[in-house]
């Protein structure tokens, strides 16, 4: 192992004692020490940095930012071990990050995507119940898919019908309390799953060999049935376009537009569909507003000349 492949393992030790999961940045940076390793040296450059970084040509400016800014940290933290790293400036890559407008799938998109999963070569009969399940899952609760992997048995209480989250984007616990239709099908899929696989393991969602579904497997085979859908263009990895965090987005997006057909007083409504996502800022749940045409049209003909929200 080199003294860059052992100073980034310390690094990503100390900054998860400090409570960063950093699943996608330590594989990135493992990437970046490959790298600089194919290019016969052993410290960090400016200019090796900014040529992986803008990595691949075709990618977001917003992406290359990111992945020079995760250089730039690690080459900081880095720099107190090797005097020669040199720390990329800040700014280099300016980019402004735009969340991109979410595609909210239509009814007739989802029950495609699920007789898709529904078809998944399956040996043992529990791979495309697997992931039948878990698509349906997000489609129905707007979790996200890291917290539907990684729920346990433990955390799935089908007699009160309650999903606890206990691995969350920022760290905090919630509950999701879920539709009898889905405690049905969670039940249906539980008992399937025993019986298939007599041994159990502590995760609710498994993969054949009786192991937990991982996040980049669920993304991955989601993007792949998208793009025999033709949902997704068919290049090379995961394509382009909807996503499976557009599950997420329709959830959110569906239940405001209820809301608002309903006649209810949508603002005093947010902060309950802003807890039940998990949303650290009620900010997070506004944005659907503006991102999705028919809600901003609905929020419209809700405000008077005056401007002020006409009361149902």
């Amino acid at each position: 192992m080199s003294r860059l492949d052992t100073a980034l393992s310390e690094y990503l030790a100390i900054r998860r004692i400090l409570g960063f999961e950093l699943r996608e940045v330590a594989g990135c940076l493992r990437n970046f020490v490959t790298f600089l390793r194919a290019e016969n040296t052993s410290h960090i450059s400016t200019e090796l940095a900014l040529r992986w970084a803008t990595r691949p040509a075709h990618a977001q400016p917003s992406t290359w930012a990111w992945r020079l800014g995760m250089v730039r940290r690690f080459a900081a933290w880095y720099k107190t071990v090797d005097p020669r790293t040199e720390i990329p400036p800040a700014g280099l890559l300016p980019h402004r990050y735009q969340r991109k407008r979410p595609h909210i799938y239509t009814e007739q998109e989802i029950r495609k995507i699920l007789s898709q999963a529904a078809r998944l070569n399956s040996p043992k009969g529990l791979r495309a119940r697997t992931y039948t399940t878990l698509f349906g899952l997000l489609a129905v609760s707007g979790m996200r898919v890291n917290e539907a992997v990684n729920l346990d048995r433990r955390d799935v209480d089908l007699s009160h019908g309650i999903l606890t989250i206990r691995r969350t984007k920022f760290g905090k616990s919630r509950h999701v309390p879920i539709h009898l239709s889905t405690v049905a099908e969670l039940e249906q899929y539980a008992r399937r799953r025993d019986r298939i696989l007599p041994m159990p393991t502590a995760a609710f969602f498994v993969s054949e060999r009786g192991v937990r579904i991982t996040d980049c497997m669920a993304r991955y085979t989601f993007a792949k049935l998208s793009q025999q859908l033709g949902l997704r263009s068919l290049a090379k990895g995961h394509g382009r376009g909807p996503r499976i965090h557009d599950m997420r987005h329709r959830f959110a997006a569906c239940t405001l537009i209820q809301w608002y057909r309903a006649g209810l007083d949508v603002e005093r409504e947010l902060p309950k569909l802003a807890t039940y996502l998990g949303h650290v800022h009620i900010n997070e749940t506004y944005w659907y507003l503006e991102a999705v045409p028919e809600l901003l049209q609905l929020a419209t003909d809700r405000i008077t000349g005056d401007g002020k929200v006409v009361r149902s």
